[in-house]
């Protein structure tokens, strides 16, 4: 046993790459680790594929001239504060006018489709659903041209806004837009809007604004704007004055932005809503030059997290208390048969968290260590003797390929745990890790702060952590000398 334990001090992996090993059966192994990687290879689905960049959430807002679609896209992103988000404007596309065209600008149609350059604008919005950065031209209202030599760079975000008069009109680019507000305003409202703008901000006087507009403006509103409304997902009356419409939009983002991929097809895998401040302490432990303490600290304060995100999918029973006031609440009360289980070693790091959130909680732990080179596994357990009694919480901070997760939850299912009952807490997942799991376990829940990109070829997760349990459970002091916590 004390071999076993020795062993399983070593590097950490959680199991069977599910993708991208590249091996074919004529491969020859050169070590005992390519022997065990081809014996994987041979358990692979086909099936599976490795999980694409994820995408930004594109959001087109269309609306007459002037009816308050740049202030409804700025309620927006501040209310989404803790996320990238970038806004494209259609007017940045316009064509630049020839001399001729220059020459008689009084009579160029500006708010027809033609006016727009939609193929830079469908190349541009291409780049940055692909996560790539572009440089948008600036157009120059005053003088009908684009400033040549100057462009604004958007790099790529969570969230693209793409706000315009006309980005409904071409079905090209509302293919793009995942979800289409239309800003509806009364157009007597509209025209002293855009007045004032066009006086204040654009050097034009009066008149000829009230010509463009009764000339091309209104028609061009009536034959192309009007029309594109029936497209629109939402429609928001009064624009940036109706809060109520932004609040409950803001609140559709934000649950679609809290949706990775693989969640869409693994309805039982959760990963915590993203904030600066998680993705900043992701930030700190995922730096390899971080100090022990830094680690350890960081990495506790977001396993708590993950520890009461798992928390909250337990059963609970209404219960009712008086409070000091002598008032009546009525609230929930905790599961009461709950215990958790580590997988030795890394998931021991996640024990006094869960300890800081259940007081007095029962721990199993279960050990799983690779015997020899032909791939079997050995597996110790110690856990409650009524555990097929309790919902159990599994602890592991990495989920990598997903073979000793499907070893540790059909060691718990032999012990007469219901597969409904498993909840498996981590701090980072690959997505072979959940696929591996997922198919295998489908009643099960899966809770992460992070999915990662997936695997590199010696089945570690990238970007990663590194070795999770080295990094934690072993301090190096500044003497240079280290001890473990076994």
């Amino acid at each position: 046993m004390d071999d076993v334990m020795e062993a399983a001090s070593g590097p950490h992996f959680s199991g069977l790459r599910l993708d991208s090993l590249r091996l074919t059966s004529s491969s020859t192994p050169s070590s005992p680790s390519s022997a065990r990687a081809s014996a994987a290879a041979s358990a692979i689905t086909e099936d599976s594929s490795p999980e694409l960049p994820k995408q930004p959430f594109v959001i087109g807002v269309s609306g007459g001239s002037a009816s308050g679609k740049t202030t409804v896209c700025d309620m927006i992103i501040q209310q989404l504060h803790d996320h990238r988000v970038v806004l494209v404007y259609q007017d940045s596309f316009y064509r630049g006018l020839t001399a001729e065209e220059a020459d008689r600008v009084n009579d160029y149609n500006f708010d027809h489709p033609d006016a727009f350059d939609t193929e830079q604008l469908l190349e541009c919005m291409d780049k940055l659903k692909n996560g790539q950065s572009v440089n948008i031209p600036i157009y120059d209202f005053k003088n009908h041209r684009r400033c040549c030599e100057s462009f604004r760079k958007v790099n790529a975000s969570d969230v693209i806004i793409l706000e315009g008069i006309l980005v409904f009109h071409d079905s090209r680019v509302r293919n793009l837009m995942d979800m289409k507000i239309f800003v509806d305003t009364d157009a007597d409202v509209r025209l002293a809007r855009r007045i004032r703008r066009d006086t204040v901000e654009r050097g034009r006087d009066v008149n000829s604004v009230l010509e463009q507009y009764g000339k091309f403006v209104k028609p061009a509103f009536d034959d192309f704007v009007l029309p594109s409304k029936k497209y629109a997902d939402v429609i928001i009356p009064r624009g940036g004055d109706n809060h109520v419409a932004i609040d409950l939009i803001v609140q559709h983002i934000r649950t679609k932005l809290g949706l990775h991929d693989l969640c869409k097809i693994y309805p039982n895998v959760f990963v915590i809503q993203s904030t600066f401040q998680i993705r900043g302490m992701h930030t700190l432990i995922r730096d390899r030059d971080i100090t022990t303490p830094d680690f350890v600290f960081y990495s506790d304060r977001l396993i708590r997290l993950v520890v009461e995100h798992g928390l909250g999918h337990l059963p609970f029973t209404e219960k009712q208390v008086v409070t000091p006031t002598g008032s009546v609440y009525t609230g929930v009360d905790f599961c009461k048969k709950l215990c958790g289980v580590s997988i030795i070693r890394s998931g021991e790091s996640m024990e006094n968290a869960l300890r800081a959130c259940c007081k007095g909680i029962k721990i199993g732990k279960i050990l799983i260590h690779r015997d020899g080179d032909d791939g079997k596994q050995l597996i110790y357990e110690k856990l409650p003797n009524d555990i097929s009694e309790r919902h159990v919480l599994l602890l592991d901070p990495v989920l990598g390929t997903g073979n000793s997760a499907n070893q540790a939850i059909e060691l718990l299912i032999q012990k007469g745990v219901p597969e409904s009952r498993i909840i498996f807490l981590n701090l980072i997942s690959a997505p072979e890790g959940i696929h591996c799991v997922c198919k295998r376990f489908p009643s099960l829940k899966i809770v992460t702060s992070e999915i990662d990109s997936g695997l590199n070829e010696e089945f570690r997760v990238i970007p990663g952590l590194g070795e999770y349990g080295d990094r934690y459970l072993v301090p190096t002091f500044d003497d240079g000398n280290c001890f473990g916590l076994f």
